[in-house]
């Protein structure tokens, strides 16, 4: 079936470490030759930091008891030749539960309260106060302790149905979802809102990050799992039953919290869809391909009603799967058909994770390249102008150099002077900036929030709240292109200025590329499709809690925050690439001056200072010959390296989105 999920990560993982690596050595390289300004920092910083930390998420969802737990056991526990993940029948996993890795973090299971859901604060915040979670420390090496750690994520609580329906577990609009009412008049909640587990398994230390999701109900009452984590997945698995096929229950979970996601462009995560526990079809009384034809049947059928092609549905058996691994039956697995979901997310996260990757890689090296090789490119013209000044003197009296001095000196003077006039210009540059940084600040994020909040908070149903989201949208995305006009008048500034700087003063500045908001604006487009699902009819008795639309505003704002980080950090990075240039140029021409001077006054010492000087600038020439081919030779070496890894993540088509 080719690479497995699993070893397609391991490749992924052994590419990101040897690239940091090599990111590090051109770091220090670079800081060796002193061609490290602001910009280039800057740039290496970001990439060295996106290589470290990316993460790659799968999202599983699926109503209960479609055997989802299991699945992931079979795919990323059987290593520990037993169930870690709990997979017993009924409802294991209550709560969303996330495994991924955090070294400074002892490996340790942590779950929050339901109660918080009472309170507005957005999963985000709560994770920033550690001890309102319980914790569980966890011992990697104990199969039996993890496993028997992990069943506390299906924990329940009974509670009155009052206390449900505050928690969001209880809808009079919605009575068949609601759960089932006790001789005692209590019903089952789970006992903790969200799950948070922190091992050292070899795929999680890479950057894997696995999110399990419970049934409609419990993603339902949570926004922002559904606002922000689900979205966040660079893959989402939606597993199925196959003897059941397509529910009423799985096609709401698949038409409000999965297609909505979908980018028209294609861009959005990869969708797959699963017919688990095949194995429920194995009929002794049928024959093979009697089988074979009821799971394709099955197979054609969800895949029509989920509007997608029949590639997209995998029948598995995870649970057969499973044991396969753990008794190494090479039979039995091939029957599971696990090898072809984990080749289908092979090729469908690692392959479009790698994509992402090489064209950031392939972007910034190259400019990172550019402007280091200006900086060469301004010590190469300095020592030419140097040659040239100083093969003119040959054969020249004492006069003649001590007019050469004096003329040096008064370049050096009215290049002292232009100070004034540069100032000017980054004080106008500054200025604008700040309206840009303005548009995008937290600040204005925070009143926009501040506005739909107090339109959600009128009393009664709100009918007029599709239309208020689309206001408080509007007006954002109008943030943006005036954020986008500003920069493009910077833009404009900057070109100018540079070029007439270069006109003025031989340097060779050139405005760095600016940076594309436009693409903020799409991400906004995402967003906002993603949260109306919320705003329908169906959803009218929750959105009249305070509570809950209180949650959901401070979801929207806790996704919106990293896109308008996102779009912040793109344009300090233009700004500090602008001056950075400005400053080395600036730092040279100085420098050069020193060196003239310098040249003149042992020229004016000795006899032989003039030829010594002129064979010294010779050999600088020399090296910085050799500084550009090392520069070209590291640079082409990253790059080179993050094609190979993408050519080799991409030797199957990648999984198509749904």
């Amino acid at each position: 079936m080719g690479t497995s999920f699993n070893e397609q990560f391991d490749q992924h993982g052994a590419w990101r470490r040897e690239f940091a690596l090599r990111l590090k050595l051109l770091s220090e390289w670079l800081k060796d030759h002193d061609l490290m300004d602001a910009g280039v920092e800057e740039r290496l910083r970001r990439l060295e930091g996106q290589m470290r930390s990316d993460k790659v998420m799968v999202a599983f969802v699926a109503e209960f008891s479609r055997g989802k737990s299991e699945l992931i056991n079979a795919i990323f526990f059987a290593g520990y030749k037993r169930r870690i993940m709990p997979a017993s029948a009924g409802r294991t996993t209550m709560c969303p539960t996330e495994l991924g890795y955090d070294a400074e973090v002892p490996p340790c299971l942590r779950l929050l309260p339901i109660e918080t859901r009472l309170q507005t604060q957005p999963l985000m915040e709560w994770r920033m106060v550690p001890d309102k979670w319980h914790r569980i420390d966890l011992d990697v090496n104990d199969p039996g302790q993890l496993s028997q750690a992990f069943e506390k994520v299906s924990e329940i609580r009974r509670v009155t149905v009052e206390d449900a329906k505050a928690l969001g577990f209880w809808h009079e609009d919605s009575p068949e979802d609601n759960p089932m009412v006790g001789a005692d008049g209590l019903v089952e909640v789970p006992r903790w809102r969200h799950a948070l587990i922190n091992i050292a398994h070899p795929l999680l230390k890479q950057g894997l990050v696995i999110l399990d999701t419970p049934g409609l109900n419990a993603i339902g009452a949570e926004p922002e799992l559904t606002v922000n984590l689900i979205p966040q997945a660079h893959a989402v698995v939606f597993i199925l039953a196959a003897d059941t096929g397509v529910t009423k229950s799985d096609l709401a979970i698949w038409r409000e919290h999965l297609i909505a996601e979908e980018d028209g462009d294609g861009g959005g995560a990869s969708r797959l869809v699963v017919l688990n526990k095949i194995d429920t079809m194995w009929d002794a009384l049928s024959t093979p391909a009697q089988v074979q034809s009821q799971i394709e049947r099955q197979r054609r059928t969800t895949a029509d009603l989920l509007g997608l092609q029949d590639q997209q549905v995998i029948p598995v058996s995870g649970q057969k799967g499973l044991v396969a691994k753990v008794n190494s039956n090479a039979e039995l697995l091939k029957a599971s058909n696990l090898p072809a979901l984990e080749h289908a997310l092979a090729n469908g996260v690692m392959g479009e994770r790698q994509k992402i990757l090489n064209s950031a890689v392939s972007t910034n090296i190259a400019e990172l390249r550019t402007e280091a090789t200006r900086g060469l490119g301004i010590r190469r013209r300095d020592l030419a102008e140097q040659m040239v000044e100083l093969k003119g003197l040959r054969g020249k009296n004492i006069q003649v150099i001590k007019h050469m001095r004096a003329r040096i000196e008064q370049e050096q003077a009215d290049f002292d002077a232009s100070g004034a006039k540069i100032h000017a210009v980054r004080s106008v540059h500054l200025k604008l900036l700040r309206d840009v940084f303005t548009l995008l600040g937290t600040a204005t994020l925070k009143s926009e929030m501040q506005e739909l909040t107090d339109a959600l908070r009128t009393p009664g149903l709100k009918l007029g709240v599709r239309k208020a989201y689309a206001k408080t949208f509007d007006r954002l995305r109008e943030g943006l292109r005036k954020a986008e006009k500003v920069s493009g008048e910077i833009q404009t500034m900057l070109t100018g200025t540079f070029r007439q700087l270069n006109a003025e003063y031989g340097f060779s500045l050139q405005a760095p590329r600016e940076p594309d908001l436009a693409r903020y604006e799409r991400d906004l487009d995402l967003v906002e499709r993603s949260h109306n699902q919320y705003l329908g009819v169906s959803n009218a008795l929750r959105l009249a809690q305070p509570e809950f639309a209180d949650r959901l505003v401070r979801a929207l704002a806790t996704r919106l925050r990293v896109i308008y980080e996102s779009a912040l950090g793109e344009v300090e990075l233009w700004n500090k690439s602008a001056s950075a240039q400005l400053d080395a140029q600036l730092r040279e021409r100085r420098r050069n001056f020193g060196r003239r001077l310098e040249a003149i006054e042992r020229i004016q010492q000795a006899a032989s200072g003039l030829d010594d000087r002129i064979t010294e600038i010779a050999s600088q020439e020399t090296a910085l010959d050799v500084l550009d081919a090392k520069l070209a030779e590291l640079t082409s070496h990253l790059t080179s390296t993050s094609m190979a890894a993408s050519n080799a993540a991409a030797v199957q088509p990648a999984l198509k989105t749904a």
